[in-house]
């Protein structure tokens, strides 16, 4: 991972940041930005200013899916902390600085993804002479632009759509969209990147782009995800009957031979294997650089006392985030992904032992940085093959063309990984609990809750039996959504109504 295309572009993001007024959605561009573009590789870093939004995605799934779901009970110890709110569902989180960076973040890359879009078709035809250069820039541009579409609106459900760059005043004068006009645009989107981008890559510098696989696994999992049920709220369940429709895209990408199922479990996380087979699509990290632009993601469930016993500098993951009891007595005795996800507890530098246990999945001790904790040299990944195959089964269990065999034997493939013996007759809430083990600390827990149904019998049963502090509000099917943040409410009252439960 010794690169991300150039995520060094400081006049361009200083430029991108500068231009940024009251509303997140709605950075207006400057004169000087036409200047900017005068030769193809202007153009190219265009486009990877678009990626550089991507490097807070994994600390946001950590932040909102993991720590949202039933596999961490993330009470604090250490007095009242950011993830608090979100783990036991409080009401007043429409300042929380992990929501509020949820909106920020994704709509900071959207609007380098429109200001580009709009630099190809207009500059673009005349600079870039090679047509399939700029088809394929296009087409990163627009991948990216439904990706951090897609995760707004499963976070918040109805938001603004933001189709070129606009002023601040003219972003005064734009609502929320209903969720299907959401969605309307992110399919577009990802068929013309599915349509348009390489299989592969043959420039190694090149490596870590999106492709057409990549696109074709997030559109999947976008007619996945509006299949879901809609549970009478505007969130991203529209109740749709999409699945042999994703189950097609996700064929054609086990069918491509272009990935494999990995031997080892805990390589596919290895430092020094980095873009394997399994791997479609993951935010990639520049370390090492100036200003620096590593990974944060390693250390944002692992509290700083197990850092420091170990001798290494405090990173930033503050105090412990526990694993839910219920997730860890879900693991088989023989399960090798627990030994390797969790850390079982440890004993501090005053000699305390410390019995809870925490996520450690990406933390490799010989690895930690030196210089800044900003700065770990490890990738996030985003879609793998495995995920891809427990895809297809979900497709299969809600009805896609396949048959309970075929389910089956995806699911013991997985298990097989994991040294675990086979099973017969999988059913979705079986299937959801293989994928729990399977993708724990990976972000996905509470988006599997919501698309596949199951979040209000699995959260309204957990939250009595976990929440030994009694600190946690009941379960209720607002607290699907997020809400939107309290900055954007101030910026013109009345232009976007909260969601319900907030």
């Amino acid at each position: 991972m010794k690169k991300i295309f150039g995520f060094s572009l400081i006049a361009m993001i200083g430029l991108l940041s500068a231009c940024e007024k009251k509303l997140d959605l709605s950075p207006i561009s400057l004169p000087t930005t036409d200047n900017f573009y005068t030769q193809p590789a202007d153009f190219i870093q265009g486009v990877n200013a678009v990626y550089n939004a991507l490097a807070t995605y994994p600390d946001r799934q950590l932040n909102l899916s993991e720590t949202r779901s039933d596999n961490l009970y993330a009470v604090s110890d250490g007095g009242v902390r950011e993830w608090e709110g979100i783990n036991s569902f409080h009401k007043t989180i429409a300042g929380n600085a992990y929501v509020t960076e949820a909106w920020s973040g994704n709509y900071t890359g959207i609007f380098k993804a429109n200001l580009i879009l709009e630099q190809l078709s207009g500059k673009g035809a005349s600079v870039i002479a090679d047509t399939s250069l700029r088809t394929r820039l296009e087409a990163e541009a627009r991948y990216l632009r439904a990706f951090y579409y897609f995760d707004l609106v499963r976070w918040f459900g109805r938001v603004p759509v933001i189709d070129k760059t606009v002023s601040p005043g003219e972003a005064l004068q734009i609502g929320r969209s209903a969720v299907n006009d959401v969605y309307s645009l992110i399919i577009s989107d990802l068929q013309f990147a599915a349509a348009k981008l390489p299989e592969v890559y043959t420039v190694a510098a090149d490596k870590g782009r999106a492709t057409k696989y990549a696109a074709k696994g997030i559109l999947a999992l976008v007619y996945m995800t509006r299949s879901g049920s809609t549970y009478d709220i505007n969130g991203p369940g529209l109740g749709l009957n999409e699945w042999n429709q994703a189950l097609g895209l996700l064929n054609e990408i086990i069918g491509s031979s272009k990935y494999s199922f990995g031997a080892s479990y805990a390589n596919i996380f290895s430092y020094t294997n980095e873009n394997n087979p399994e791997v479609i699509f993951d935010v990639q990290y520049n370390t090492g650089s100036t200003p620096v632009v590593g990974a944060t993601f390693p250390w944002v469930l692992v509290p700083d006392a197990y850092f420091q016993a170990l001798g290494k500098g405090t990173q930033g993951g503050l105090t412990i985030r526990p694993v839910s009891k219920n997730l860890l007595n879900s693991y088989e005795a023989a399960d090798t992904r627990k030994g390797f996800s969790i850390q079982s507890g440890y004993v501090d530098n005053n000699g305390v032992t410390e019995t809870r246990s925490f996520f450690k999945k990406y933390v490799d001790i010989t690895k930690v940085p030196t210089t800044s904790r900003l700065d770990w040299p490890i990738n996030f990944i985003v879609l793998r093959f495995t995920d891809v195959l427990l895809l297809k089964a979900e497709c299969i269990l809600k009805g896609a063309s396949g048959t309970q065999a075929d389910v089956d034997g995806i699911v013991n493939q997985v298990r097989n990984r994991a040294g675990l013996l086979p099973i017969a007759n999988v059913s979705l809430a079986r299937l959801m609990e293989e994928r729990r083990k399977e993708f724990a600390a990976e972000g996905s827990r509470w988006h599997d809750l919501v698309r596949s149904g199951l979040v209000e019998s699995v959260m309204t049963n957990w939250i009595p039996v976990e929440d030994v502090q009694k600190v946690m509000q009941p379960f209720q099917k607002n607290y699907l959504l997020y809400p939107i943040p309290q900055t954007e409410l101030d910026v013109k009252p009345g232009l976007y109504e909260q969601n319900l439960g907030y």
